[in-house]
């Protein structure tokens, strides 16, 4: 199958892109190469011949439509998005025209080689989406994120994820394109840009730095390893329901207090401070953000029961396999340290 790709040379994106080509897909990587974005995250693949990429900005209506016309790909994996939520806060204009518009225009080019192809049944478009979408859930395990969880969203970054997926149900419904659409918990792991939590308490806590919680550290998130969504996300490509929705969690919902416990715990044994004394003594408790949501939540019997997929680690395996490849790719993450934005409290202008 010939795989179109956006956002490929993100963090998500880059995963799903290094498991296609290994599952021997043929994948086309359309990226901006914005500042999130690294070629360096799909170096491993990079010279295979079922491996091309074009630069292309999703905003750029023009230029998605002759890259889309070019390739003409078997299906679409739309992960291209603005997706921090504290640049959101202070720019949430960019998020509009990335995360919306930018939709908007693969939408159309999609549907414009499908119906020049005749609608082949075997098109898809599929859309990768956020669990922040719903809103923000009580502190109640028995209440959980489902398909049918109506949209609540609460941040700039969230409603401009939440029109998104509008949108592509909307093409879907009026023009009858082949689409499935996901909504996914927290990820992390490998290639995760250094300015989310999990990067940031890694490389703080080795430099020596706070180790900066929002609030009290109890908003719950529920933690899903990349590589397993990357699976997750090739196994909806492939089995999913044409216009239908799959929730895709990590069945690990931690405080962030928690996490960043485990995560102090973890560097102790791999890589203990000079002084001999806990990484623990550097957490620090900091203004929280703005619209903060409480806890999200993914009830994954959908994906589980139709699709036969589960998450393949737990957290605290996810999390030690994390931090031994920030130890072991330092040259990698020393080299985005400079980006703009990067190590700066940022989604304080509310």
């Amino acid at each position: 199958m010939k795989l179109l790709v956006t956002g490929g040379a993100g963090f998500i994106g880059s995963a799903v892109v290094r498991q296609a080509v290994g599952q021997g897909h043929e994948v086309v990587n359309l990226d901006a190469l914005t500042y999130a974005a690294c070629l360096d995250n799909v170096a491993s693949v990079a010279d295979s011949p079922l491996y091309s990429f074009e630069q292309v900005d999703i905003r750029d209506a023009v230029a998605v439509e002759a890259c889309i016309a070019r390739h003409a790909p078997d299906a679409i994996m739309h992960l291209a998005a603005e997706s921090h939520v504290d640049r959101s806060i202070d720019g949430p204009g960019v998020f509009v025209e990335t995360n919306v518009m930018g939709t908007y225009n693969m939408l159309q080019s999609a549907r414009a080689l499908w119906e020049r192809q005749g609608k082949p049944e075997g098109f898809r478009f599929h859309h990768i989406s956020t669990d922040e979408v719903f809103g923000s859930l009580p502190n109640d395990p028995s209440v959980q994120f489902t398909e049918d969880t109506p949209y609540d969203p609460r941040s700039p970054y969230s409603a401009s994820k939440a029109s998104s997926d509008h949108l592509v149900r909307a093409w879907h419904e009026t023009y009858g394109l082949p689409i499935v659409l996901t909504n996914c918990s927290n990820n992390y792991g490998p290639y995760h840009f250094p300015e989310k939590l999990i990067p940031v308490i890694i490389l703080n806590a080795l430099a020596g730095k706070p180790l900066p919680i929002y609030g009290d550290g109890s908003n719950i998130r529920d933690w899903l390893y990349v590589e397993d969504h990357a699976d997750a996300l090739l196994t909806v490509l492939a089995k999913g329901q044409v216009g239908r929705s799959y929730n895709i969690g990590g069945e690990n919902e931690r405080t962030n207090l928690e996490l960043v416990q485990t995560l102090c715990s973890i560097l102790d044994k791999l890589s203990p401070r000079a002084d001999a004394k806990a990484y623990a003594d550097q957490i620090t408790f900091v203004t929280d953000r703005p619209g903060h949501d409480a806890r999200y939540a993914i009830d994954p019997t959908r994906i589980r029961t139709e699709l036969g997929w589960r998450p393949s680690v737990t957290v605290e395996q996810g999390l030690e396999k994390t931090v031994q490849w920030y130890l072991d790719n330092e040259t990698w993450w020393r080299a985005l340290q400079n980006r703009a934005g990067v190590g700066q409290r940022l989604g304080t202008k509310a």
